[in-house]
């Protein structure tokens, strides 16, 4: 059940109402927007009757939540939600933010140099992995706490925010202190426990479709996290498995628009999965700008024809940089922007 509260409403009013959903054995979720506050009561009671809420002082509007996901449906947040870094970057808002970077850390040099090269093409995050799960145990499995402190020395040396991928509960402490957003990969969409204590962190997560799953089990993946309380989630397209063998996977972009009016949570895109070959990554980007796609998650790599892994998705540099321009172009057409390169500000 979701309940409106009136603009005016008093802390005594919602409070009254919130003891009310308890009473009636609700769980309830509060998110205060900019004109109301909303609380979402989630749960299973055994009989209320919604009349009785439409009625209680300053509340608004009253009504049953059909869809299996309550949290995540866009009318908990009408308005959007906005998530905003340390460093004052809001994803959701005006603007379009790229997060680029190599598939894994190799090394301090790889990394640092990686840094420089996203921060000048005008991306606001570094991504890599320093966990790399492969499908061989043989190949190159990443280097661990290593690769974290790696990629934080870089990231603050050049303005940057870290993304990465956690794999497993035991890393989330581990990656804590280095990182300011995980990533969840395809691979485990739907690993609850792990999505159980992510939504009892709070710092933002981003959470990757999985190979197969459909709009609805994604929405529902993402519940287990804001179940826990943290609402500043990222929802990612990466491609899902279909027929085709042309690519690496079928990027669809359909879904963007689909998830945009399902949920209140920011959608980024990741041309780079979606389609496994690096020809192809830079128009993907931007049909997903063109889609409504709040970021992107993009691969480049400094030398990829030698990356230790993903180097066939990999943009080179001087793409990075191609694409970005060519984003500044497309984002006033929808009515968003992006950042200028790193010499535009200096300049």
């Amino acid at each position: 059940m979701i309940v409106a509260m009136q603009s005016h409403a008093t802390d005594e009013q919602i409070q009254n109402v919130i003891e009310r959903m308890v009473e009636l054995g609700f769980n309830v979720h509060r998110t205060t927007g900019e004109t109301q506050t909303i609380l979402a009561g989630v749960g299973t009671p055994s009989h209320f009757e919604v009349t009785e809420f439409q009625v209680l002082s300053g509340v608004h509007q009253a009504y049953r939540i059909s869809s299996p996901y309550k949290l995540a449906g866009r009318g908990f947040r009408p308005e959007g939600t906005r998530i905003t870094f340390p460093n004052g970057l809001v994803i959701g808002g005006d603007e379009i933010v790229v997060m680029a970077g190599p598939c894994s850390v190799e090394s301090r040099d790889q990394i640092r140099l990686s840094a420089s090269q996203v921060a000048a093409a005008g991306a606001r995050f570094l991504r890599g992995g320093a966990y790399k799960p492969r499908s061989s145990p043989y190949s190159f499995q990443g280097m661990g706490v290593e690769g974290l402190k790696i990629m934080r020395d870089a990231a603050d040396e050049y303005g940057l925010l870290v993304i990465t991928e956690v794999m497993e509960i035991s890393q989330i402490e581990q990656m804590l202190p280095y990182i300011d957003c995980f990533q969840v990969g395809a691979r485990n969409m739907q690993n609850f426990n792990l999505l159980r204590e992510l939504g009892q962190v709070r710092k933002p997560v981003a959470m990757k479709r999985g190979l197969a799953a459909t709009i609805e089990e994604v929405l529902l993946s993402a519940e287990y996290i804001l179940s826990g309380g943290n609402y500043d989630l990222m929802l990612v397209e990466r491609g899902i498995r279909t027929f085709e063998t042309a690519t690496r996977n079928t990027m669809d972009i359909s879904a963007i628009p689909v998830l945009k009016k399902l949920t209140h949570l920011p959608v980024l895109g990741d041309p780079s999965h979606g389609v496994g070959i690096r020809d192809f990554v830079p128009p993907m980007a931007l049909a997903s700008v063109a889609a409504g796609a709040d970021g992107l998650l993009i691969e480049m790599h400094p030398n990829p024809d030698k990356a230790m892994s993903d180097g066939a998705q990999s943009l080179r540099p001087e793409q990075l940089t191609e694409l970005i321009a060519k984003l500044r172009k497309l984002a006033p057409v929808v009515d968003r922007s992006i950042s200028p390169a790193v010499d535009a500000v200096t300049a």
